[in-house]
C-alpha cells in the first residue's frame, strides 16, 4: 500500500510540473494553425456559396491575419511551405530543374478577391484556395515534428521583429489591400504572447520596460491605420528596435543561448542597425579563406595595377573610381579597345558584399567568381589569371605581400581572385547619415524623415529594395538576391533590347530582368539603371511614378513592377531624394 501511495504521489508531483516553455509556446503554435485552417475554410465556402463581395473581402483579411499569428515560427521552420501559403504572386524558376513554378498562396488570392471581386473568376479563386488548404495542412503536418528549444524561440521572435521592419509595414505582402498594419498588429501580439510564457514565475528585469513596448506599439498601430501616412521612421526607431534589443536581453538574462551558426546577420545583432550588423564573411563562399587586413591590402594593390589585364593597359580601378563610389560616372564603359562600349553600366562595388549574386544578370554567385569574370573578359581586361600568376611571381614586392596574405606564400589564381574579393569585401561598412539616425547618433530633417517614410511606404522602394542594405538581398534570413523585370527604356525611349538575365537560364519569366542592386551612396553612382539611360535621380523616380516600362506603354508581360501609378506629387520626389542622399556613406559625405 505505501508503495502505492508513493507512486501515486510521484504521478501526482509529476502531472503538477510545469511544462517546458517552447512546448508552451508550440502548442499555441499549433492552436492558431488550426484556427487559420478553419479561417481559409470559412473563406472557401463563402466563395463557393457566392458571398457578397464585401463578406469575402472581410473573411480574406481575417484568414491573412490569422497567418501573421503562425508566421513567425512558420517562416523559421517550414520556409517553403510558408512561402507556398504567402509568396509573392510571381512566377518563379527552379534552377536545378530549369522549370518555372506558378506563385500560389495568399498573395495570388489577394489579386482576386481585390479591388473587386468578380464571380468570373469564382472556379480559379476556389482552385487557388484548395491549394492552400493542401499548403496549411501541409503545414500542420511537418509542424507536429518541429524540435522546438528556448533559444530558437527567441531567435525566431527578433527574426519576426525584423521581418515586420522589413516585410510587414512596407507592404511587401499585401501589395494590393495594403492591410500591412493591422497585419503588423498581429505579428507584434503573437510575439507578445510568446514573450509571455518565458515570464510565468521567472524574474527578468527588463521585462516590464519589453511589455511596455509592446503596448505603446499596438497602441500606435491601432491609432495609425493610414498605410501612406505611417510613421515608419517613428515606429522602427522608437519601438521595434527597443523591442529587438529587449528581447535579447531577456534572452541573455534567462541564460538562452544564441544559436550556434555563422549568418549574413549576425545572431549577435541586437537590432537591423547595429554596427556591423552584417557578416560579410558569411556571403563568401570561401570560409577557409577569411578576410584579413593582410588580404585586403594585397587585394587593394591588385585592384590599382594593370598587371591583371591582358595588354597591362587597364586595371579594376580604370572602371571603379574611388571618389565616385567605385563606379566611373559614364553610361557605360568604353571597351578594352577604345573602340565600343561595354555592354552595361559600370556597377558599384561599394557595399555590394551583402549580396548573394553578382552582374546585372546575377550570372555568378561569389565575389572571388565576379572578380575573375571581368578580368577574362575580352571587352574589359582580357587578362589571364594564370598568365598575371607568373608575372607576380617575379615582383618581389608581390612575393612578399601574398606571403603575409597567404601563409603558404601560394602564388596562383585563387589566391589573386581571393585578395581582390577581400578587397571589395572590406568596401561594405554602413556608415550612413540613415545608419546613424537608425542607431539615435544623428536627425534627420523633416524632408529627410518623410523621404524614409515614403520609400518604405507609399512609394514602394523598399518593396525590392530593401531595409537596411536596400539591395534586393531578401529579409530577414537574407539568403538569395532578387532580380526585377521593370521595363527600362533606352535613349530612344523604346524598351532596351538587353535580355538580362534570359540570356542565362533561358526562362521566358526572366526576359529583361536584372538584378536588384544597392542604392546606398546612389547621389554618387550615377548615371542610372543597367544600360545609364537615365542621369539623375529625378528621371528615375519619374520612371517609377509613371509605372515603369508598362506605365509608358511598353509590351512587358512580365513585368514584376506594378504597373499603377505612384501619384508621387513633386514635394514627395524631393523628399524621395532628400531620403536616399542619407544613404551615402560619411567617407564620401565628408569629402
Amino acid at each position: 500500500m505505501k508503495k502505492i501511495y508513493c507512486l501515486l504521489f510521484l504521478a501526482a508531483l509529476i502531472g503538477c510540473q510545469k511544462k517546458n516553455r517552447h512546448q508552451e509556446v508550440n502548442e499555441l503554435f499549433q492552436k492558431d494553425i488550426t484556427s487559420l485552417i478553419e479561417k481559409v475554410a470559412k473563406l472557401k465556402y463563402s466563395v463557393e456559396e457566392d458571398s457578397t463581395e464585401a463578406q469575402i473581402q472581410r473573411q480574406f483579411l481575417e484568414a491573412h491575419q490569422n497567418y501573421k499569428k503562425v508566421e513567425l515560427l512558420s517562416e523559421y521552420y517550414s520556409p517553403s511551405v510558408s512561402k507556398a501559403i504567402n509568396g509573392p504572386a510571381i512566377p518563379e524558376f527552379e534552377e536545378n530543374d530549369k522549370v518555372t513554378v506558378s506563385p500560389e498562396g495568399f498573395q495570388v488570392i489577394e489579386e482576386l478577391v481585390f479591388p473587386k471581386y468578380s464571380k468570373a473568376n469564382k472556379q480559379e479563386l476556389i482552385q487557388e484556395l484548395g491549394v492552400l488548404e493542401a499548403n496549411l495542412t501541409r503545414l500542420e503536418k511537418v509542424s507536429s515534428s518541429n524540435e522546438l528549444t528556448d533559444a530558437h524561440v527567441f531567435d525566431a521572435m527578433r527574426l519576426e521583429v525584423y521581418r515586420i521592419i522589413t516585410l510587414g509595414i512596407t507592404g511587401f505582402d499585401s501589395p494590393v489591400v495594403l492591410n500591412s498594419l493591422p497585419e503588423a498588429l498581429v505579428s507584434l501580439e503573437t510575439i507578445e504572447k510568446y514573450y509571455r510564457v518565458y515570464l510565468q514565475n521567472q524574474s527578468v528585469s527588463n521585462s516590464k520596460q519589453v511589455l511596455q513596448t509592446f503596448e505603446k506599439g499596438k497602441k500606435y498601430l491601432k491609432a495609425n491605420t493610414n498605410f501612406n501616412a505611417f510613421d515608419r521612421a517613428y515606429f522602427i526607431k522608437e519601438i521595434l528596435n527597443p523591442l529587438s534589443k529587449g528581447l535579447f536581453k531577456t534572452q541573455s538574462e534567462l541564460g538562452i543561448s544564441l544559436m550556434k551558426e555563422q549568418r549574413g546577420l549576425k545572431v549577435t545583432a541586437q537590432t537591423l542597425f547595429d554596427k556591423d550588423a552584417f557578416d560579410p564573411e558569411a556571403f563568401s563562399g570561401f570560409p577557409d579563406y577569411k578576410t584579413t587586413p593582410e588580404k585586403i591590402a594585397l587585394g587593394k594593390k591588385l585592384f590599382n595595377d594593370p598587371i591583371l589585364s591582358g595588354n597591362n593597359t587597364r586595371s579594376c580601378a580604370s572602371c571603379h573610381h574611388t571618389e565616385k563610389a567605385f563606379t566611373d560616372g559614364l553610361e557605360r564603359a568604353v571597351s578594352l579597345d577604345g573602340k565600343s562600349m561595354i555592354q552595361r553600366n559600370t556597377p558599384t562595388l561599394s557595399n555590394i558584399a551583402f549580396q548573394r549574386v553578382f552582374f546585372a544578370d546575377s550570372r555568378v554567385s561569389y565575389l572571388e567568381d565576379q572578380a575573375i569574370a571581368v578580368i577574362k573578359n575580352e571587352n574589359e581586361m582580357h587578362g589571364s589569371l594564370q598568365k598575371s600568376a607568373l608575372a607576380i611571381q617575379k615582383n618581389a614586392e608581390y612575393v612578399k605581400s601574398f606571403k603575409k596574405a597567404f601563409p603558404k606564400g601560394e602564388i596562383n589564381e585563387f589566391a589573386i581572385k581571393n585578395a581582390l574579393a577581400s578587397y571589395i569585401r572590406s568596401l561594405s561598412q554602413y556608415d550612413s547619415k540613415f545608419d546613424r539616425f537608425m542607431q539615435n547618433k544623428t536627425t534627420f530633417t523633416a524632408n529627410e524623415k518623410a523621404g524614409f517614410n515614403l520609400f518604405a511606404g507609399k512609394a514602394k522602394c523598399a518593396t525590392c529594395h530593401f531595409i537596411p542594405l536596400t539591395n534586393g538581398t531578401v529579409p530577414p534570413n537574407f539568403d538569395r538576391s532578387e532580380s526585377e523585370i521593370l521595363g527600362v527604356p533606352n535613349k530612344d525611349k523604346k524598351l532596351d533590347g538587353d535580355l538580362g538575365k534570359f540570356v542565362i537560364t533561358q526562362a521566358a519569366i526572366h526576359k529583361n530582368s536584372f538584378k536588384t542592386p544597392t542604392i546606398r551612396n546612389i547621389e554618387l553612382t550615377a548615371p542610372y539603371m543597367h544600360n545609364g539611360v537615365y542621369k539623375t535621380l529625378e528621371e528615375v523616380i519619374d520612371f517609377y511614378n509613371e509605372g515603369g516600362g508598362l506605365g509608358k506603354g511598353f509590351d512587358v508581360p512580365n513585368q514584376t513592377l506594378p504597373e499603377d501609378k505612384l501619384n508621387l506629387s513633386d514635394q514627395e520626389k524631393k523628399q524621395l531624394i532628400a531620403f536616399m542622399k542619407t544613404l551615402t556613406d560619411k567617407k564620401y559625405s565628408s569629402n
